[in-house]
């Protein structure tokens, strides 16, 4: 993934089938044509990198995975941008992987499962190449604090850094959690992100950052303008939070 001097990557999730019901309904009946030009309509509107996510119960994710990712790699408009290989399955990423053109993104490991399982992955993921997203998530759970997403980004940077893996190739996702719930103890959640990042730009060195602003869309429902302002998905920076 080359540096970019933008303070904001755009990458654009309409190539999502978890997000993108348009998109869902292209790639469970087969119609890889147009799901094809969703890709190239992404990359057109501004989109510098695409998210592609095929968790679906009614499809076989690794093989609609590896089809999608063969055929846009045959575009030279679609393929000239890097892909965001996203799964919740790691046999699914795995796939992609094989079947990316270029230098992929990983989307997403976590010490959920451990440090392990966390390791074992990064690993993989780094002799193909590919950058990693990594969420601020461990055995406890998700981090809603602004010290629990440093804590826990912290830990996972020295444990990557100790099996080789480039800081610059590492994407902190440390949560935006919905906000303007209007329920109290959410009063913070976005506070909480921006001291969080504050703090992993100021003590990880190189490492990237990165925050779902369709997150903060669902705190929107019904208001269709500002829903519409997250379009082209989110954005990934060296410098600065996606926001």
């Amino acid at each position: 993934m080359t540096q970019s001097t933008a303070n904001f990557i755009n990458i654009g999730e309409r190539t999502n089938v978890t997000g993108s019901a348009a998109f869902k309904k292209l790639i469970v009946e087969g119609n890889f044509a147009e799901a094809v030009n969703v890709a190239r309509q992404q990359v057109e509107n501004g989109a510098q990198i695409i998210d592609v996510n095929m968790d679906e119960g009614l499809l076989d994710s690794k093989a609609a995975m590896r089809t999608f990712l063969r055929l846009i790699a045959a575009e030279p408009d679609i393929a000239k941008v890097p892909i965001m290989v996203d799964s919740s399955k790691w046999e699914v990423i795995e796939e992609g992987l094989k079947n990316v053109q270029g230098k992929a993104i990983v989307n997403s490991i976590s010490m959920k499962e451990g440090e392990r399982q966390f390791l074992d992955q990064a690993r993989k993921a780094l002799s193909y190449g590919a950058a990693v997203v990594v969420m601020a998530f461990d055995e406890q759970g998700q981090a809603d604090t602004a010290k629990r997403k440093y804590e826990i980004s912290k830990r996972a940077y020295d444990l990557l850094l100790g099996i080789g893996f480039p800081p610059e190739d590492i994407i902190f996702d440390p949560n935006i959690f919905a906000v303007a719930t209007g329920i109290e103890e959410h009063n913070n959640y976005a506070v909480d992100f921006f001291e969080g990042v504050k703090m992993i730009k100021q003590n990880l060195p190189y490492a990237r950052t990165s925050g779902g602003l369709s997150n903060v869309s669902f705190s929107f429902r019904g208001n269709e303008p500002v829903r519409r302002g997250h379009a082209l998905g989110v954005p990934v920076s060296r410098h600065q939070a996606r926001l």
